[in-house]
C-alpha cells in the first residue's frame, strides 16, 4: 500500500513524519522493488519513539513492515523462533508460550514491535537479564539495492547488525533463542526511602525489579518486584506490600495493569507492567532514559533527587531498572552492567526539554548513554565519545549501505557528526 497523502504520527503524536510517501507492503518482493527504487529509506516499528530517529525526512520515504505476512515459526526442538519484523512482542508472546517456550525477558509494554525494540536497545529489567536483543541469533534484512542478507551469530558483524538504529537496511525477520515456559508471580511494594538504599540488594531480590518515583519527596512510592516461581521465594525486607492494586503513574487507574499480590501466572502475563488488551494509556507522554554504570546507580540516583524540585513539576513517573551488560555496538548497555532511568514527562516538549537538559547535566559524571527512541539533549560530539565500537558501526554501516540510502539526519549526527 502506498499513500502518499497519509499523515503519519509517532504513537505519542508529539512527531509528524516528514516523508514524502507512506508504504506498507504486502511481500518481501514488494519491500525490496520499493527499496531498491528509492534514494532514502527509514522503516517504523510500532512508533513508540520520541525522537526523529524513523523520520526519513521531505525527500524520502517512511515504510511500515507491519504489512508483511506476520510469520512466527517456532522451532521447539532447537528452542528458537523466526519472526517477521511488523510482529509485536504481545503476538510473539502468546505463540512461544503455547508452545511451551518462553522469552527470558520483555519490555514494560507487549505493544511494542520486536525489530523496533531490539534495533533501539529497548530492554526489560533484572541484573541478569540482557536486553531485548540479547536472545537474537540472525538477523534477516532487505539492503539498499534490494538484495537480501542474513547475518547471525559467528558473523564477525553480528554485535553491530542487532542494535542498528535501522541504519544497515530493513529488518524483515529476526530469530530468537527461547527457553522452557516459566510462571511469575508479582508484588508490588510502596514507601521505600532513597537513604540508606541497598540498591544491589534491592535490585537483585528478584528475577526483575522496578523502582518507581515521581521525585516529589526523597525515596520510591513503588517497587515491582516479579519473581519466577520456580526460584526461591522473595523476603523483601525494605518495603511493605500494596494493600491495592497500583499503576505506575500516582492517580491512573490500575486495572490496564498486570496482576499483582504475588498471583502466579505465565511469564507473559507479568514481564510486562501492562496487559496486552489494554492501552496503556493515551499516548499523551513524552519519554527520556539514560543507562547509566550500575556502580553508579545510588550517587546517580542522589543527584536527580537534587534537583527533584526542578524535575517534579513536569514529571509522570520515573522508573529505575537494571540490565545486564552485552557486546552490542550501540546497545546503551555495551560493555557494562547497567541501571537505567527512565522518566516519563508531560506532553509538553517546550517545558520538557530544559529539565531535560538540567537532568543530563546532572547525570553528566556518570557518562549516561540515552535511550536511541527517547528525548534527549546529548551532543553528537558527546554521545559518539561514549561508545567505543562506533568507528566499527560506522564501517559497517559504510559497507552495507554506501550511498547512506537507511541514513537520515537523526542517524548521521550519531554516526558522523
Amino acid at each position: 500500500m502506498t499513500d502518499p497523502a497519509q499523515t503519519v504520527t509517532n504513537w505519542a503524536r508529539n512527531i509528524t513524519y516528514t516523508a514524502k510517501e507512506f508504504h506498507r507492503p504486502d511481500s518481501l518482493d514488494e519491500l525490496r522493488s520499493l527499496v531498491a527504487g528509492s534514494a532514502r529509506v527509514r522503516v517504523l516499528g510500532s512508533g513508540h519513539s520520541f525522537n526523529r530517529i524513523a523520520d526519513p525526512g521531505p525527500e524520502g520515504v517512511l515504510v511500515s513492515v507491519a504489512g508483511l505476512p506476520p510469520a512466527v515459526e517456532v522451532d521447539t526442538a532447537a528452542r528458537t523462533v523466526r519472526v517477521a519484523g511488523g510482529v509485536r512482542y504481545a503476538e510473539l508472546a502468546r505463540a512461544v508460550h503455547a508452545r511451551g517456550l518462553a522469552l527470558p525477558n520483555m519490555a514494560s509494554l507487549p505493544h511494542i514491535s520486536v525489530a523496533g525494540s531490539v534495533a533501539t536497545g529497548t530492554h526489560g529489567s533484572g541484573v541478569a537479564n540482557g536486553s531485548l536483543a540479547a536472545p537474537v541469533r540472525e538477523v534477516e534484512l532487505v539492503l539498499a539495492d534490494g538484495s537480501t542478507a542474513t547475518i547471525a551469530r559467528g558473523d564477525a558483524r553480528f554485535e553491530g547488525a542487532v542494535t542498528s538504529l535501522g541504519a544497515l537496511g530493513a529488518v524483515t525477520a529476526l530469530t530468537l533463542n527461547l527457553e522452557a515456559a516459566y510462571d511469575m508471580a508479582q508484588t508490588v511494594y510502596t514507601e521505600l526511602p532513597l537513604d540508606g538504599l541497598d540498591f544491589a540488594a534491592v535490585s537483585g531480590a528478584a528475577y526483575s525489579v522496578s523502582l518507581f518515583t515521581d521525585w516529589r519527596e526523597p525515596g520510591f512510592r513503588q517497587v515491582w518486584v516479579k519473581r519466577r516461581t520456580d526460584r526461591p521465594a522473595v523476603d523483601f525486607g525494605w518495603a511493605a506490600p500494596a494493600t491495592e492494586a497500583m499503576h505506575p503513574v500516582p492517580g491512573m487507574p490500575a486495572g490496564n495493569c498486570t496482576q499483582q499480590f504475588g498471583v502466579p501466572g505465565p511469564w507473559h502475563e507479568r514481564l510486562p507492567h501492562f496487559r496486552a488488551e489494554f492501552t496503556p494509556s493515551s499516548g499523551d507522554e513524552l519519554q527520556s532514559e539514560y543507562l547509566l554504570p550500575r556502580a553508579a546507580a545510588v550517587d546517580a540516583l542522589h543527584a536527580v533527587d537534587g534537583i527533584r524540585q526542578t524535575v517534579s513539576p513536569v514529571l509522570q513517573t520515573c522508573e529505575v531498572r537494571t540490565i545486564a551488560a552485552d557486546p552490542q555496538w550501540l546497545s546503551p548497555a555495551h560493555g557494562r552492567d547497567s541501571v537505567a532511568l527512565h522518566f516519563t514527562w508531560v506532553d509538553d516538549l517546550t517545558t520538557v526539554l530544559p529539565v531535560v537538559r538540567r537532568l543530563e547535566e546532572a547525570l553528566a559524571p556518570f557518562d549516561p548513554r540515552p535511550h536511541w527512541g527517547k528525548v534527549h539533549a546529548v551532543p553528537g560530539e558527546v554521545l559518539r565519545g561514549r561508545y567505543p565500537r562506533l568507528a566499527d558501526f560506522r564501517a559497517l554501516a559504510r559497507d552495507l549501505d554506501p550511498d547512506g540510502k537507511f541514513t537520515n539526519p537523526f542517524v548521521a549526527e550519531v554516526l558522523h557528526g
